[in-house]
């Protein structure tokens, strides 16, 4: 058992921490401002990947039922879960919002997605897309409703949708998947090139964020959010999401990726909703530096779960 933790750290971790600690040395020592590198990694790289991997996933379409029937099942429970904690708490309204956002969102795109790669190759990628795809939808509506609550606006999450490169060319890779069109070589090649950029810039930019939540003084207030908060990234999430897999009858490669990708720790995105919405953005800010820091012990232990017992 020690000895196969040991093995995933070397193996999936060690070479995901080189560009992460890469970040936070470029943001200590040279101020590196992550937005350009966001700007590409959202509009150029991240769909990219999406691209080649929904082109070229086996996927069946009882992984694709699973997927989404797991999506939804999981937001659902997440969030009345947190609900539930809030009320208990007593917390604010503002870290209720929070908390919804912490319980809610992952950062299963920038972490995520490398992760898989190295945790399960390229089937597990596979089964990672549809997953991935409908995460970049749901936070981009459902998100704008937890973080605003009471002035909620479907137009501007319905505009926040469209703006989203990756949902077109998700739609294109399914639409040349179901016409048996191929891509020209050159075009192919390229392609590939930008998606083969994409894990390496988003590690980069997690570790100048990790660097950048860091500072900042404690407000005692928050205390009781940041532990439920952590609770149900840490405790909460790879539970319910395992039982619901189980539930769902996924297959032991589909469970062990989407129970790694429902546990991540919380979205980065998570952050920017809370401080466009006053939802708590400082408590966000430190559930996103504590989950990413602790999820070097937890998914190792959840990937060493999923293949020893899925």
């Amino acid at each position: 058992m020690s000895s196969s933790f040991v093995s995933i750290l070397v193996q999936v971790f060690v070479p995901l921490a080189f560009p992460v600690v890469a970040g936070i040395l470029l943001k200590r020592i040279k101020s590196l401002d992550t937005k350009p590198l966001s700007v590409v990694a959202l509009y150029l790289l991240s769909p990219s990947i999406i691209f080649t991997t929904l082109l070229d996933a086996q996927v069946s379409a009882e992984d694709i039922g699973i997927t989404v029937s797991f999506s939804f099942i999981n937001l659902l429970t997440m969030w009345g879960v947190s609900v539930l904690l809030g009320r208990l708490l007593k917390l604010g309204d503002s870290e209720k919002s929070g908390l919804t956002l912490v319980a809610s969102f992952t950062n299963c795109v920038n972490y995520g997605l490398p992760l898989v790669l190295l945790a399960f190759g390229q089937a597990g990628l596979d089964k990672a897309a549809v997953y991935i795809v409908l995460q970049i939808i749901i936070v981009n509506t459902i998100g704008v409703f937890f973080a605003a609550r009471s002035h909620f606006s479907v137009k501007k999450a319905g505009l926040a949708v469209l703006k989203l490169p990756a949902l077109y060319v998700a739609a294109l890779a399914g639409l040349l998947r179901l016409s048996g069109t191929a891509l020209p070589e050159s075009f192919a090649t390229g392609i590939d090139l930008l998606a083969a950029a994409y894990s390496p810039v988003v590690l980069v930019i997690l570790g100048a964020q990790m660097a950048s939540r860091a500072g900042g003084e404690w407000e005692p207030r928050l205390q009781r959010a940041f532990q439920a908060g952590l609770a149900l990234r840490l405790a909460i999430a790879p539970l319910l999401s395992w039982l619901t897999l189980t539930l769902l009858g996924a297959d032991r490669l589909l469970l062990g990726v989407l129970l790694v990708l429902a546990s991540m720790p919380t979205a980065v995105n998570a952050v920017i909703l809370a401080e466009q919405f006053n939802a708590s953005p400082k408590f966000v800010s430190r559930c996103i530096l504590w989950t990413t820091l602790a999820s070097f012990v937890v998914l190792p232990v959840l990937i060493l779960f999923a293949g020893t017992n899925a």
